[in-house]
Parts: C-alpha cells; structure tokens; sequence
C-alpha cells in the first residue's frame, strides 16, 4: 500500500510539471506526516548531508572550466589539428566533428556544453561543404553525447556518489567506453557519407610547416585535459582538486594565451556553473531523505526480489535495464534518473554478478543516448537552436544515428572488458 502511494504521489507531481526534487520532497513528507516512519528532525539533517560531500564540488567546477574553455578559442584549435589528420578523407569534416566532440568531452563535462561548442564551429563549416544541414546537425547532437562519457564527467560524479564506488575507476572505464561510441559514430559516418556522396571541401595537403604551426597553436588546448587528468592518474590530485586545476587552467589559457575571453566574463561563468550545479545538489539532497525512508520501509528490496522472480538471468537483466533508461532518458535529466535509480538497481545488478563501475558505464551511455532520442532529447534542443533546423525535422532524421548509438551500447554493455579493462590494468577496484 505504501509503495502504491510512494509512486502516485511522485508520478502525479512529476505529470503536474514540478520539479524532481520538490516531488521528491514532498513524497517524502507525506510519509513523514502520515507514516511517521522518520521524524522531521531526522529527515532535515538527511537532507543537510546529501549534498554536503567533498566530491560533489567538482560539479560546479567542471562546469565553470567547461564554459570558459568553449568560449576561449580552444574548441576551434581542437578542430584544426583533428583536420590535419582526416580532413581529406570521405565524410572528413563529419569525422572532425566527432573526434572534436571526443577531445572536447575530457575538458567540458557536459553533452550541451560540446553541443555548443563544437556546433557552432562544424555546422556552418559543413553546410559549406554541401553536407545536409539537419545530417549535420544530428551528428554534432549525438557526438555531444560522449560528453557524458570521456572523463571528466559530472554524471560520473553523481553516479560515484549515489554509488558509493571509485570516481577514478569510473574515469578511467569512461575512456574506453567514450572512445567505442565515438568511432562507431565515426564508421558510420564515413559509411553513409559515401553513399550521400559528400567530399572533402578541397583536397588540401598540409605542408609540414602547416601543420606544425597548428599542432604548435593547439599545445594550450590540448594540455588542459593532460592537466586534468593527468593529475588524477598520476596521483597528485582527487577529482575534486583536479577540477579546481582545470578552472586554472582554462582560465590561464583562455585569458592569457588565446586572449579570446574577456575577464569580465568570469562572473558570468560562475553563476552559470551555480545555476547548472544547485538543482543537481537539490535533487540530491531531497533523495537523501528519500532513500533512506525507502530503505526503511524495504521498498529497494521488495522492487529487487520482484524484478529478480522475473529472472535472474544477467543478459536478460541488462537488457530489461537498458529499455527501462532508453526510455527515461527522453523524458528526464540524466542527473536526476541516475539519483533516482541506482539505489534501487544497482543491489539487482551486482546479485548478478555485474561491476558497479561497469553498471555505472552502461547507465550514463544509456542516458546519453536519450538526449538525442525525440521527443525531449535535451542536446536535440540545442543542437536545433545552433543548427537553425527544425525539432520535427532533426527528430526524424536522428534515428540512423540512434541505431549506431544502441550497437555501441550492446558492445559495451554485453563485453564489460572493454570498458573494464583500462581500469583492471591501473589497479583500480571494479
């Protein structure tokens, strides 16, 4: 009966349009008033601790290095030397897309943020080249997807803390995992940029010096995921202190080397890291309080053991999940679906025998893939406002792109060493 209540009153809040975490909040009250299964007391100071965790800073930050970075000249650096190495060949300059949307993905952070970044640079040039301005701007909407992916991730950062497992194993199986989707993107896109008949916009050969003098340029740019990541790896910073070094550097090389930022664009940065940051804390306050009267009442294991009388088949389980976040990506932000979800299936996952840190991977690749899947695919959004293509328009011609992504995702979902095997050679716990 309680769990009946527990899910109307959530799914009607949530229909009614309020926020995650104020349905949350209030499914939480009810309980609190009428089941009395937590005091008030308890359930504030559940809530206070949620979100007062160490690790959760480097959302903010991340955010803040990400938004400095697409602004200061970086991501077109990015693309020049991608161009030096497949600009000429078929489908080149779609190729250059998603490779920059991969290297782009180890500095921002976000999916939006390399929408944004990438999109404004590649589309036009595209269209130029006589590509299809919405296949353009799909595959610019899609490749903002391994944003997700490629560390530094702040949906790894959520997961890890819901979890309770390595933020640097999740990095680390995030490379292998980003890098599969991106060059699955990348074959299909040499593939069907055949059969379209798209050709490099002119067979330019990079002189040694050109290419130098690029390589050269781009240096700054590309040693602020060496910076970041580095220092992870290496030991010399957690991840939280590593996304502080990024905000440094970012700032360093946008201000000072590429001086294509202005000082005076710093506030403007930060608030909107807060902004992006605070809803994100919010949720996971209210879900704090949430899950432990869940707990509480045993709903998790009672939702367990009914899933596990189904089956406790591993395949057919991570199957069953897959559809389950396929379709929940569409409709809700990344962050909130992986709060919301992973207490309750990550005890189903691991009773099967499947790593946390691989669930981890196949969760976040699963809701990357609902920001492109219509009708609320969020990086759809964006990718229709910079690509000046029409929503209905990018919702049918995104599917071909969809079928490559859920390949990829079978790959990484059903071979776990593939993305578990850099993290097992680092002596990291998976």
């Amino acid at each position: 009966m309680m769990m009946a209540l527990f899910v109307l009153i959530f799914v009607v809040l949530f229909v009614m349009g309020a926020p995650i975490a104020v349905a949350l909040g209030a499914t939480s009250l009810f309980n609190v008033e009428v089941y009395k299964t937590i005091s008030l007391a308890s359930f504030t100071k559940l809530c206070t601790n949620g979100f007062d965790s160490y690790l959760l800073v480097a959302c903010p930050l991340f955010t803040f290095a990400g938004d400095i970075m697409a602004e200061g000249g970086i991501s077109k650096r990015l693309v020049n030397v991608a161009k030096i190495f497949v600009g000429n060949m078929t489908g080149g300059l779609g190729i250059v897309a998603i490779i920059a949307c991969m290297v782009f993905a180890a500095i921002s952070g976000t999916g939006s943020a390399t929408v944004s970044a990438i999109g404004m640079l590649m589309i036009p040039e595209m269209v130029r080249a006589h590509y299809d301005r919405s296949y353009s701007t799909c595959m610019v909407a899609i490749g903002g997807a391994i944003g997700t992916m490629i560390p530094p991730s702040i949906c790894q950062v959520v997961y890890a803390t819901c979890a309770g497992v390595s933020l640097t194993s999740m990095f680390t199986a995030g490379i292998p995992a980003g890098i599969i989707f991106g060059v699955a993107l990348c074959i299909y896109c040499w593939w069907s940029s055949r059969v379209k008949g798209y050709k490099p916009e002119e067979k330019h050969h990079y002189t040694a010096k050109e290419a130098g003098h690029i390589v050269v340029d781009a240096i700054p740019a590309l040693l602020v995921p060496i910076i970041i990541l580095g220092s992870i790896y290496g030991g010399f910073a957690t991840p939280t202190e590593s996304a502080a070094l990024g905000c440094l550097a970012g700032i360093i090389v946008s201000l000072f080397i590429y001086k294509e930022v202005s000082y005076k664009k710093l506030p403007y940065f930060a608030m909107h890291a807060m902004t992006i940051a605070a809803p994100v804390m919010f949720i996971i306050s209210m879900s704090s309080g949430f899950g432990k009267i869940l707990s509480m009442e045993q709903i998790p294991a009672k939702i367990a053991a009914m899933i596990l009388s189904l089956t406790n088949n591993k395949y057919v389980l991570l199957l069953f999940i897959n559809i389950i976040y396929l379709i929940m990506g569409t409709f809700m932000e990344t962050n909130a679906a992986i709060i919301l979800t992973v207490p309750i299936l990550l005890p189903i996952v691991t009773s099967v025998g499947v790593s946390p840190v691989h669930f981890g991977i196949v969760t976040i690749v699963n809701l990357a893939i609902g920001f492109v899947t219509p009708p609320l695919g969020a990086n759809l959004f964006m990718a229709s406002a910079i690509g000046g293509v029409p929503l209905n328009k990018l919702s049918k011609d995104i599917w071909p792109w969809i079928g490559v992504a859920v390949l990829a995702l079978m790959l990484i979902t059903y071979i776990p060493d593939l993305v578990l095997f850099l993290p097992k050679i680092m002596g990291y716990v998976v």
